[in-house]
């Protein structure tokens, strides 16, 4: 009973730092107090992001603590505090990077317009999808990822929302960037497999130490040594579940604050006054560089320009003389307000939204013009690579009070729920008990595997490293898979894409009537 009254005390502690976060952060900019209804629509969206990562912790991080209890190395309760506490401080010190890895998969006009009905109806739809297929394979005790669910999820609305405009691809899903997601999806459980099995034929090899390789007798924890290795191990898998599983609900909580309260939250207002001229600088090079390949074209005025940029994009018609001339009409002008104004932080609520909008489709659109076909040296090349950074500064930030949140949801979630993932996990992929040996190589792999996805922005499933390493060890060992819950697994893996599409998609088709 205490633990259950110190747990709500955290949750109500944790709403009330957010809600006082938020109205300050409103109040600094000189926000409009939002309309009753708005500001219950906001508040219910920001509860469904937290709650899919609350879902996300006791149904991802269950397979870090697996190992530890397993091995008797930790009593189950201590596990899974340490686990949600490196949780929590992972979420805390993550880079951002991975944060807007899945914002970019969405149609580029939800995102400019995020805070229209169409923009709520999204939000609402993919992480409610999310949420309902993570507790139903939770409920089977099956490992499944919780990125898994939420990339369908992202496709499923990019689609409904393309059929519902007519086919038309402007308001689709951005293929070239699912395709790289896909790929980072389908090396995870590869990956996982493969090294902790190498991993552990390797330490067979190295480490002469019997009682390594064997499984724990009763409830005796292992030698100390062993035990140290395993609680490093499940530290750092928690740690760094938490910095890239952490920022996915981030990057979409952003967009709920953008959408509802874009004075405040459109811009990064944290940007110092010192960064001005480097900015104005890099803006005005970019500009050159447009320039030099619009081939006479005139230059529209930004409104223009804001309009033959997003329609170029959503065609994938970038490599056009007028196209780069609204590219230098954008990039000109967002270093004029920027350089006008004395800093990012100093613009004006009216100039808001339609410079973050300028920002984001300069940035997108220098993203993607070498898929497009343009031809750009190096020097040009380089130019616009320094430029995008400065741009995604600042649009694509988290303010901390959004980290601690989600931080929050993602730590007391990891203690809640834990039991069915981590039985699974170590009674029944392999026909004999987790090793020693066995829990550490997979452990290892997962840990170093995700934290090598955050440094370089790529989202990737927890799950299926660190389930798929163990299976890998099991096999490595001679100790038999146990094919029923292999062909679970295998079969949830599967079918998560086409499931989470389906209930997205229906629900953004019954959610954007009722918007």
């Amino acid at each position: 009973m205490a633990g259950v009254v110190v747990f709500l005390l955290v949750v109500v502690a944790g709403l009330a730092y957010a809600v006082i976060n938020l109205l300050a952060d409103m109040n600094s900019v000189g926000e409009a107090p939002l309309a009753y209804g708005a500001f219950a629509l906001l508040g219910l969206a920001l509860l469904i992001a937290l709650g899919f990562e609350f879902v996300n912790g006791f149904h991802d991080t269950a397979n870090a603590v697996a190992t530890v209890i397993y091995t008797h190395s930790l009593p189950p309760l201590v596990a899974v505090i340490w686990s949600g506490f490196f949780n929590f401080l992972g979420v805390l010190l993550s880079s951002g990077a991975v944060a807007y890895a899945i914002v970019t998969l969405l149609p580029v006009d939800l995102i400019l317009d995020v805070g229209s009905s169409a923009g709520y109806a999204m939000i609402f739809s993919l992480l409610i999808a999310a949420i309902i297929w993570n507790l139903g394979t939770w409920a089977l005790g099956l490992p499944n990822s919780s990125s898994h669910a939420l990339i369908g999820s992202v496709l499923g609305v990019g689609l409904a929302n393309q059929l519902m405009r007519g086919g038309d691809g402007s308001a689709g899903v951005d293929w070239g960037q699912a395709l790289n997601v896909f790929k980072a999806l389908l090396f995870s459980p590869v990956c996982g497999f493969v090294l902790a099995a190498g991993l552990l034929l390797v330490l067979k090899f190295v480490v002469r130490r019997k009682d390594l390789y064997e499984a724990p007798k009763g409830d005796t924890p292992p030698p100390l040594w062993i035990r140290g290795l395993l609680i490093l191990t499940c530290t750092l898998v928690s740690f760094f579940h938490g910095g890239n599983d952490g920022q996915k609900g981030m990057g979409l909580i952003m967009l709920i604050l953008i959408g509802a309260a874009p004075t405040a939250y459109a811009l990064n207002r944290t940007m110092s006054e010192s960064a001005t001229p480097g900015f104005v600088q890099s803006s005005q090079a970019a500009a050159t560089v447009f320039g030099s390949h619009a081939a006479g074209a005139s230059k529209p005025d930004p409104a223009a320009a804001r309009t033959i940029v997003s329609d170029a994009l959503k065609t994938n018609g970038l490599n056009k003389p007028d196209v780069f001339a609204a590219l230098q009409t954008l990039s000109t002008d967002i270093a004029d307000k920027v350089k006008n104004y004395g800093a990012v932080r100093a613009v004006p609520a009216a100039q808001t939204q339609n410079l973050r909008s300028d920002m984001y489709l300069t940035s997108d659109a220098v993203r993607l013009l070498p898929k497009a076909g343009a031809s750009l040296n190096d020097s040009e090349t380089a130019t616009l690579k320094g430029y995008t950074g400065l741009l995604n500064e600042g649009t694509r930030y988290i303010p901390t009070w959004v980290k601690v949140c989600v931080a929050l949801a993602l730590g007391l979630g990891t203690m809640v729920g834990w039991k069915r993932i981590v039985v699974t996990v170590g009674e029944r992929i392999g026909k004999t008990h987790l090793t020693y040996a066995q829990g550490a190589s997979a452990e290892i792999v997962a840990a170093g595997t995700i934290g090598l996805a955050e440094l370089y922005g790529l989202p990737v499933s927890t799950t299926h490293i660190l389930s798929s390493g163990v299976a890998g060890t099991m096999a490595a060992n001679g100790s038999g898979l146990q094919v029923s819950t292999v062909r679970n697994m295998a079969l949830a893996w599967v079918l998560t894409l086409p499931a989470a599409i389906t209930l997205a998609a229906g629900l953004f088709f019954i959610l954007r009537h009722l918007f």
